[in-house]
């Protein structure tokens, strides 16, 4: 049986067809799955890096080391990636509203927030100058959210005020569906939904309208090259379940 998980990560692998050499980066186990299966398949020109200073020409399982540097990169030179627009990262999303508003920082009021998170850290720059993708391995209305309490990525609508040349948020894959920001004015489209998710249950788990097509169609499925890469090469090991609930 192909799992939630698999289809998330085939997903993620998806958002960087027609990439070319491009740096890829990703947070979570999920992401990390799907851009080195994207490498191992129809992206083979994706730079890895291994977050600090080298480029790697391996493509091992996500919980194992690179083993083949091939080139450096030092914080110089991925500045000068980020501000070119040469890279394309998925982030995750403790909230998001339906402009592709992003906060990474913290809930609750600005001034007396209520929980902390992880800080800002590169969201604001990365949503300025290159392609910017979403996970959510928890789809809920606690999540997806009317209004963000502090903004670190930058939605369309403030892009748009802002003139932002280089705005890119590319798509946004969770545990249910795929979504985008092609709705009207910039605003979340529902793009597929997983096999055996329902439309309304992604509308219910979902605090704000989604653009949703007349047909909606179920997410891509990964193939038999796809599905032995993700069981036997990248994660051999079963980490996405702990990530993405098999079901």
């Amino acid at each position: 049986m192909i799992t939630r998980s698999e289809v998330a990560a085939t997903a993620c692998a998806d958002l960087f067809r027609g990439s070319g050499a491009i740096l890829a980066s990703s947070f979570g186990v999920v992401p990390t799955i799907g851009v080195r299966l994207a490498r191992l398949t129809h992206a083979p020109e994706l730079l890895l890096s291994d977050g600090d200073a080298t480029l790697f020409a391996d493509t091992p399982a996500v919980d194992r080391p690179f083993t083949r540097p091939e080139g450096h990169l030092p914080y110089a030179k991925l500045f000068e990636l980020i501000a070119t627009g040469r890279r394309h990262v998925i982030m995750g999303a403790p909230q998001i509203d339906r402009h592709g508003n992003q906060n990474l920082s913290a809930i609750g009021p600005r001034d007396r927030p209520t929980h902390q998170l992880v800080g800002a850290r590169g969201a604001a720059t990365n949503t300025a100058n290159h392609a910017t993708s979403y996970f959510v391995p928890r789809h809920s209305t606690r999540v997806f959210v009317p209004e963000v309490d502090t903004v670190t990525g930058v939605g369309a609508d403030r892009a748009a005020r802002l003139g932002m040349r280089f705005h890119d948020l590319r798509g946004v894959v969770t545990n249910l569906a795929v979504l985008d920001l092609a709705g009207a004015d910039g605003t979340m489209r529902l793009v597929s939904v997983h096999p055996g998710v329902r439309v309304d249950e992604v509308v219910a788990a979902t605090g704000f309208p989604l653009d949703i097509p007349t047909d909606v169609p179920l997410t891509r499925v990964p193939d038999e090259q796809e599905l032995h890469l993700i069981r036997t090469v990248l994660d051999p090991r079963g980490l996405r379940s702990r990530e993405v609930p098999d079901v």
